[in-house]
């Protein structure tokens, strides 16, 4: 039986201060008993001799110095873990909010995981199918990854998150794929909109959702994604299934970091975020991946809104050094309508080169990618250009750049949220619109390539 103390010295905030503890150790639950019966969680934030500073998970309102107990449970925060998760919705601390039952686990795991060996970790190497033609073609996202998306406020990254959560699939084979999607600080209707856009399309039943909703507590929000990666370990490396973790929004966590750090008076880093800001973000991205002797795997989108667009915010800037890669949403092309607005020649996947070629896409993968970047970089130029001094001032050539620049973005990239392409659709529009260009342009193409493909779409 756990021991109870009626030592509660003060309480601030999200913080209560318990004195004359014994046996109490960092990140160890505990239970409050206020003085009505009703309970409330709590867990160790630090240990100071015999005093425990302990975070509250829900409000403070109506803790009785005098009347209340605490209890420590003896364990870190855990999830209950079965595959009756899949097709259901959970808070951010794991309980149903589907008006399902609740889960009777096969195993209780902590939250917090167990780093990977590096050396048990296998090299990602193999295509994931979004259905995305910006991604799967020119940023192409493999199998253990961890590829951010980079967006702003207003931007639609909820639909991109949901339509890639739709679509996933492991190309060539017939293993089972599962997509856990965390979201953190969204709102009710951003909520009802990810659990409708599942539901409709059936992929509900593979999914497991967290959501964290903005009027929850900060200090669940920081727990919803490990919640998440918990179930995706349990998902990946003991069930042996493909997993996409979708995490969003980081933003809102990283705030939600910054908030209790505040609480807590730590001094801050850059921007008030606290100078761990960094080893807090590792500790979640780096989480996703492949282990040795193991069929399943963890491949992450986190998603974060960049405050002020500004890509050297911490948040951006910290994910970019963990992660391989981003995928940058682009105001300019959003409000030239076009849908998903992502802007391919900043966006960046580390790892596209290892999944793709043949066996694994096709064999004209890498040439045609490396020539529509080209391509689309120097029509951006003539359009900048024809900007400034007018159609007249350019070439002939220029001009059918500017002209393929228009039709990459309206027919390559701009496909809307319900389309689901395969990559060889992808692949086969990328021809048509290299084939605007003279052959003497397509330079980082193979003649025996150009021979089979250029001109048939």
């Amino acid at each position: 039986m756990a021991k109870e103390y009626k030592t509660i010295q003060e309480v601030a905030g999200p913080l209560m201060l318990v004195k004359n503890v014994e046996g109490v150790t960092y990140d160890e639950m505990g239970e409050i008993e206020l003085a009505d019966g009703s309970r409330r969680r709590c867990q160790v934030l630090e240990v100071n001799g015999s005093d425990a500073l302990v975070q509250l998970f829900e409000n403070s309102a109506g803790i009785n110095l005098s009347n209340s107990k605490v209890r420590f449970l003896g364990r870190g925060m855990e999830l209950g873990v079965s595959m009756d998760m899949l097709g259901r919705v959970f808070d951010g601390l794991g309980h149903p909010i589907d008006d399902g039952p609740e889960i009777l686990p096969d195993a209780r795991m902590d939250i917090n995981g167990l780093p990977m060996n590096p050396a048990a970790r296998i090299y990602p190497s193999e295509f994931i199918e979004t259905g995305v033609s910006a991604i799967d073609g020119l940023n192409t996202l493999v199998r253990g990854q961890k590829l951010p998306i980079f967006s702003a406020s207003g931007l639609p990254h909820a639909q991109l998150a949901a339509q890639i959560a739709r679509q996933a699939k492991v190309k060539g084979t017939d293993e089972p794929f599962a997509v856990v999607f965390a979201a953190m600080g969204i709102t009710f209707e951003e909520s009802n909109f990810f659990i409708d856009s599942f539901r409709e399309t059936g992929a509900l039943d593979r999914t497991v959702l967290f959501i964290n909703l903005a009027n929850d507590p900060a200090v669940e929000r920081i727990a919803t994604p490990r919640m998440a990666l918990t179930a995706a370990e349990y998902l990946a490396f003991e069930k042996e299934m493909h997993v996409l973790v979708i995490l969003t929004d980081i933003t809102n966590y990283a705030d939600a970091l910054r908030e209790v750090s505040a609480a807590r008076k730590e001094v801050p880093g850059r921007r008030g975020y606290p100078g761990y800001m960094y080893t807090n973000l590792a500790t979640l991205y780096e989480r996703a991946g492949r282990q040795q002797g193991k069929k399943g795997s963890i491949t992450m989108i986190p998603i974060l809104t960049m405050p002020e667009d500004d890509k050297t915010h911490p948040i951006p800037d910290l994910t970019g050094y963990i992660t391989e890669g981003q995928i940058i949403l682009s105001r300019d092309l959003y409000q030239r309508g076009v849908t998903p607005p992502i802007d391919v020649l900043p966006s960046l996947s580390r790892l596209k080169d290892k999944g793709i070629g043949e066996g694994k896409t096709r064999a004209d993968h890498a040439s045609t990618m490396n020539q529509l970047f080209a391509a689309y970089s120097r029509g951006k130029d003539a359009k900048e250009l024809m900007t400034i001094l007018g159609e007249s001032a350019l070439t002939d050539i220029d001009l059918k750049y500017a002209k393929f620049a228009d039709a990459f973005e309206q027919e390559y990239v701009s496909q809307g949220y319900e389309t689901d392409r395969d990559i060889e659709e992808t692949l086969n529009i990328g021809w048509k619109l290299l084939s605007m260009l003279p052959r003497t342009e397509l330079k980082r193409i193979n003649d025996e390539t150009l021979d089979k493909y250029y001109g048939k779409f």
